[in-house]
């Protein structure tokens, strides 16, 4: 979502003649599109602010906007620890970032603005984005988030969900397509939650269907959410990837429940097996958090045990991180060296699945969209997510191919043109 707001963000730029550069040295306008999910990516922030203020060239301005400026006086801390960045902005606002900057470069006068919700009450896509993804496109169908999981400061920095309308979505696909894209990517805190005037997510995905050739993918998905039907969608679709990312963030019934995810372990378990049951060669990913409060160590195998059940193509595996103004702040918390262990555990347990999940791919064949290309080695992602590796004269960027996979070493898999 991040790397797709600062697309929107360099649109903004290019509309007021602004091009890229790659040297701060060099920039006449600097922006920080800011995170605030980790405290390391708030930290990261400031480190930035440092070095950018003794590398940029002199009258260069300083804009810095995103989650972590929305966050309540988090905007005033900044500026007074950063006397040097001219424009602070927030989450709602940052579609506003052209007039910011031409209000400071006509007044000279600092810039600072938060709101704290959207004032023209829609989530209308008011920009072109400047696209650095290659063949792939993200496309927003929804802003915020409503479900208050006690970790996440998302719902207080984003706002409560707002939709954006079918035929908003469907026309800029439509565009994309046309520009020769061959990746895409619908965005939304919660998808499965979309609504707009009786329409559903799986109403948008049927409208979504076309003759075109290019590959359909979305994220991110909530287990209490999600549609007992978009398996059948997903299997008798044309577009849509035969992946999901589905985070489970804990495999205990107790920490889920302090985590406010609204969903026990045999619920996920079962949704798991019902997409299983309509697409076996499914790939499936998530996310898992380790050491959130009070987390003892049974609650800790209970996840461990869910992640063999499940086995995962890919997991994405992190240390709970505390953040300020969410309830599960003010929880007991974990000492860090055991938060450690327990991620080092369960970063040695996933690569041993991933890793016989890749011999058991050996044979297999798949068709890969080449996203790169070195001489004649291609990179690319099967239909179920799967990175493989190929040689090739004759294929391009953007090609689907079908491929037989003859290697796998770790999780690597290597193959041939059928």
């Amino acid at each position: 979502m991040n790397v797709h707001e600062s697309e929107k963000l360099a649109g903004i730029l290019q509309s007021r003649g602004y091009l890229p550069c790659q040297n701060v040295e060099d920039a006449d306008v600097i922006v920080l599109n800011t995170c605030c999910v980790r405290e390391t990516a708030e930290t990261k922030v400031y480190g930035h602010l440092g070095r950018i203020k003794s590398q940029k060239k002199q009258g260069a301005i300083i804009a810095v906007c995103g989650c972590m400026t929305q966050q309540p006086n988090a905007a005033e801390k900044l500026v007074k620890r950063c006397p040097f960045v001219n424009i602070v902005i927030g989450t709602f606002n940052q579609p506003r970032l052209g007039d910011y900057l031409d209000r400071f470069i006509q007044t000279g006068t600092r810039v600072i603005e938060v709101w704290t919700s959207e004032k023209d009450g829609d989530c209308a896509e008011s920009t072109s984005p400047v696209r650095s993804s290659g063949i792939n496109a993200w496309v927003n169908i929804m802003y915020g988030c409503n479900n208050f999981c006690t970790y996440c400061i998302v719902p207080y920095v984003r706002g409560r969900e707002r939709c954006r309308p079918i035929d908003n979505i469907v026309s800029d696909i439509d565009s994309l397509l046309s520009k020769g894209y061959k990746q895409i990517t619908l965005l939304g805190q919660n998808v499965n939650s979309y609504r707009y005037m009786g329409k559903t997510f799986t109403d948008l995905l049927k409208e979504l269907e076309s003759d075109t050739k290019y590959r359909l993918k979305f994220m991110t998905s909530h287990p209490k959410d999600i549609s007992p039907d978009l398996a059948q969608i997903i299997s008798d679709s044309k577009v849509l990837s035969h992946s999901l990312h589905l985070p489970v963030q804990a495999g205990s019934d107790r920490i889920l429940q302090a985590m406010n995810r609204h969903y026990t372990r045999d619920e996920y378990l079962a949704k798991i097996s019902s997409f299983r049951e309509l697409i076996p060669n499914i790939g499936l990913s998530s996310d898992v958090m380790v050491g959130f409060p009070t987390e003892t160590e049974d609650d800790f195998l209970q996840t461990l045990d869910l992640v063999e059940r499940v086995k995962y193509n890919n997991l994405f595996m992190f240390i709970y991180s505390r953040r300020s103004g969410t309830p599960a702040d003010t929880m007991p918390q974990l000492d860090y060296s055991t938060k450690q262990k327990r991620i080092d555990r369960l970063i040695k347990f996933q690569f041993e699945i991933s890793k016989q999940l890749a011999l058991g791919a050996v044979g297999h064949t798949a068709e890969v969209l080449v996203s790169d290309k070195d001489g004649s080695k291609c990179y690319g992602k099967s239909e179920t997510d799967a990175a493989i590796t190929f040689e090739s004269d004759s294929a391009q960027i953007g090609d689907f191919v079908r491929v037989k996979i003859v290697s796998a070493k770790n999780a690597n898999l290597t193959g041939e043109v059928v």
